[in-house]
């Protein structure tokens, strides 16, 4: 048998072994069921409901500063200049970091409308990608309805909030703590855990993208190792303490929320706790923001948005058989909760590898570095013709390991912007999947290579000096790691 068979033998077995060592590190596959129980065809919504509203009455805007736990926020307060109290509404952000200028058309058009509202930029301390306070931000949304209610324009019984995806999490936090909250706004409400709400969305996305899943398994047990507190959040015990009155409004084209179940999940949890104010309308053709493929908002959004809040507190209960009504919205899965990661599958263990991965690759470099610096050659006692072959080996190594987590971290970026702006097609995605399986394929057979290089070398007499043990050791031993850590994302494994 020649050297190219062994090796190629050798490569085989190797892949083998950690196919089958992905496979059993694994944990259960995330596999969203199809959805059992879908909504049949709904009652149109009542005319009155978006009937147009005038918007065009002149206006006040001013500037405030509002102080609240551990910094103060600014904020805008838009109001129309007719005399008489009005209502009142202050806008929630949904995730990131939002700023009251994300809302400047819908609290203009509201204002002009009749309804004084208030934005106010989100709070950065104490909020952060990996550490949400809910309850902290529910509490910076209960001032800014303190602000509002002290107005003489404002009438505080028709003073609430208005929440957007995550601030659907926030809202019944602050309207279950303060009866200061007159009504309650919630657009795109998941009221399911932010975890299970993510993982729809990426399967959802995945689907429209025809991406392999392989693509679904690595980001999913990427998602299952991280651990964050917020992402096992349960709203359903604060929906069911609101007394106020609720409009829902949902999109029968969000691609974020499952929003069959979070709508079950509102009135059961209302119901439960004996709140028969609730208005649920789903809106054909809206996105996440209520928007038609990211432009301009969808037909009766603003108008019914505006006809509620102004008609409080008659419009606080709909008739009879008309809680739930607008365009029928079609949700194919179930929002299910991604597996949990192993222990040695957690950020904190994956950052941990990634680190000695790292430290191994940059052996080779440095200790070239110090062994010139010391002037003591290659510190091999025979077989210095040898070396070199070698260490361009574990160099290829270290650059073929760094493409691959260079590749894996694009791929997943791409996936992410694709799926938050609706973009993309599917032969981007199985391209970058190609590279990304390619790349893991050739770090495979470049560390088989090596580890023959250096059998090869030894066996033809080389005697490495105490620093080239050291630089293999630590190339080989974490390219093994990064080897065995791709294995468990499944980057070796079957299906594709």
């Amino acid at each position: 048998m020649t050297d190219r068979s062994r090796l190629s033998v050798a490569t085989a077995v190797v892949l083998a072994m950690l196919g089958s060592v992905g496979y059993l590190l694994s944990p259960p596959a995330f596999d969203p069921p199809r959805l059992s129980e879908s909504l049949r065809s709904l009652p149109a919504q009542p005319a009155a409901e978006y009937r147009p509203v005038a918007h065009d009455g002149a206006i006040t805007s001013q500037d405030i500063s509002v102080p609240v736990e551990g910094t103060a926020l600014t904020a805008t307060i838009r109001a129309p200049r007719t005399p008489g109290r009005h209502p009142a509404m202050v806008f929630v952000q949904g995730s990131g970091s939002g700023v009251r200028g994300d809302f400047t058309t819908q609290s203009t058009w509201l204002a002009k409308a009749g309804v004084v509202t208030l934005t106010y930029d989100k709070r950065s301390i104490g909020y952060d990608f990996r550490h949400r306070d809910f309850g902290l931000l529910a509490d910076d949304a209960l001032r800014m309805i303190r602000v509002l209610r002290q107005r003489a324009d404002v009438d505080p019984l028709r003073t609430g909030l208005w929440g957007v995806s995550e601030g659907s999490w926030v809202v019944p936090i602050a309207a279950a703590t303060s009866a200061d909250v007159g009504f309650s706004v919630l657009v795109s409400s998941p009221n399911v855990s932010p975890v299970r709400q993510v993982a729809w969305a990426l399967n959802e996305q995945l689907e429209r993208l025809h991406a392999p899943l392989g693509v679904r398994e690595l980001l999913t047990k990427a998602m299952g190792g991280v651990g964050f507190d917020f992402l096992r959040y349960d709203s359903v015990p604060e929906l069911r303490r609101m007394r106020q009155p609720v409009l829902a409004l949902y999109g029968t084209t969000d691609p974020s929320i499952p929003f069959v179940e979070s709508m079950n999940t509102l009135t059961s949890a209302l119901d439960a706790g004996h709140n028969p104010d609730y208005t649920i309308r789903f809106l054909g053709g809206a996105d996440h923001a209520m928007r038609v493929n990211g432009g301009p908002y969808t037909r009766g959004y603003l108008e019914t948005l505006a006809n509620w809040v102004l008609g409080l507190p008659a419009t606080a209960r709909p008739q009879p058989g008309a809680q739930i009504a607008g365009a029928t919205p079609v949700q194919r899965y179930e929002a299910s909760d991604i597996p949990q990661a192993p222990w040695y599958a957690h950020s904190a263990i994956l950052g941990l590898a990634l680190t000695l991965t790292a430290v191994g690759y940059v052996a080779a470099p440095v200790t070239e570095m110090v062994v010139r610096l010391r002037g003591r050659g290659p510190l091999s006692s025979s077989g210095v013709d040898l070396w070199p072959a070698v260490r361009r080996r574990l160099r290829r190594i270290a650059w073929t390991g760094v493409g691959l987590l260079a590749s894996v971290m694009a791929f997943i970026t791409l996936i992410v912007l694709f799926s938050v702006n609706q973009a993309g097609a599917w032969p981007a995605v199985l391209s970058g999947w190609l590279v990304v399986r390619v790349l893991a394929l050739f770090m495979l057979v470049q560390e088989v290579a090596a580890v023959a290089a250096v059998v090869t070398a030894f066996r033809e007499g080389w005697r490495p000096g105490r620093w080239q043990r050291y630089t293999m050791a630590a190339v080989l031993g974490g390219n093994a790691l990064l080897l065995v850590t791709a294995a468990y994302y499944g980057l070796f494994g079957i299906p594709w």
